[in-house]
């Protein structure tokens, strides 16, 4: 028999260090997560602030927050559920709904610091790439992208939100080599096709052609297009409304919530002792009227039945009475 060593013995295991949980189910980078929440020394206790973004089957989600010890702080969030009230009801998870995600968190932000009327970043997106300038007063508002897990691959969404910010005033640093419309021949960025996609160019194309190739799958997949009356040619001036209503007011509404209802009950109230003893006399009165008012002509056998019946009522009130503990 061939010898096999142990490779793994008991000192392995007392030793053996588990990872963070968030790690352990996936949810964090913590490589990434630790270079950018490092902040200098000698900065003191100066937040350093992240753009955060992240995307669900139906929801765009955007913060800016800053770490702390005891956690995370929510400085501001903004949500494509919210684009609605700014006239976009369809498609709120492409790049376009990305872009609108990243400018109204930009503009809450900036509006929050008082800094909103200084820096009024891109007014008209041209699909080109900018960076704000400093003002002579004040600073802008600086944060560091967080992509979380996803990969960043050319033309990504998030990068459609980080183009978002950057045109509404957001201070962030970055590259043009992400954005959709980057060429990988000749590493220049096509602005005509950047904008196609901020623009939702890209969909409108896409319904053209399901319109032409496929009109049934056209009339499924764009369902919610066509009972809106959104039509491929009017699509970028819809994303030009929506641009313009986050600007003129990206402050967060809250929702009025009816005060709650009271819930069914599915199961038997808790009585105390004193209601059941009140019910078990009340059952008892009740019997006994039923067989005051009865026949008088009844039979043997149902006499004998009545009698049972009492002594079983009256045992058990007996022992209702002994037992208050019980229910």
């Amino acid at each position: 028999m061939v010898f096999v060593k142990a490779q793994k013995k008991r000192a392995y295991f007392k030793r053996f260090q588990v990872k963070y949980k968030r790690r352990r189910e996936g949810k964090t980078d913590y490589r990434a997560r630790i270079r950018l929440i490092n902040q200098d020394k000698n900065k003191y206790n100066t937040p350093k602030y992240r753009f955060v973004v992240r995307f669900t089957n139906k929801d765009i989600v955007a913060q800016i927050i800053s770490a702390s010890i005891t956690g995370d702080l929510v400085m501001a969030a903004a949500y494509a559920h919210e684009l609605p009230r700014y006239g976009l009801e369809v498609g709120l998870t492409n790049y376009a709904a990305a872009y609108c995600t990243g400018l109204l968190l930009a503009r809450r932000v900036l509006k929050l610091l008082e800094l909103d009327e200084e820096y009024e970043g891109n007014v008209e997106a041209t699909g080109e790439d900018y960076s704000v300038e400093p003002a002579e007063t004040r600073r802008p508002f600086r944060a560091l992208l967080d992509v979380g897990l996803i990969r960043t691959t050319t033309g990504n969404r998030v990068f459609g939100a980080l183009k978002g910010a950057l045109d509404g005033g957001l201070d962030i640093p970055h590259s043009e080599k992400r954005f959709a419309g980057f060429g990988k021949d000749n590493k220049q960025l096509d602005a005509q096709t950047h904008r196609n996609y901020i623009y939702g160019g890209h969909v409108a194309n896409y319904m053209r052609t399901l319109a032409e190739d496929e009109p049934e799958k056209y009339q499924s997949h764009f369902s919610e297009y066509i009972k809106r009356g959104i039509e491929p040619d009017n699509i970028e001036e819809l994303y030009k409304n929506v641009h313009a209503a986050i600007r003129e007011d990206p402050t967060a509404k809250k929702l009025e919530k009816e005060p709650p209802q009271e819930h069914k009950r599915y199961n038997l109230k808790k009585l105390t002792y004193e209601e059941r003893k009140a019910k078990l006399i009340e059952r008892l009165n009740a019997l006994n009227s039923t067989a005051e008012g009865g026949n008088s002509d009844e039979d043997e056998d149902d006499e004998d039945d009545d009698e049972r019946q009492e002594v079983c009522i009256i045992q058990l009130i007996q022992w209702e009475y002994n037992c208050p503990e019980r229910h």
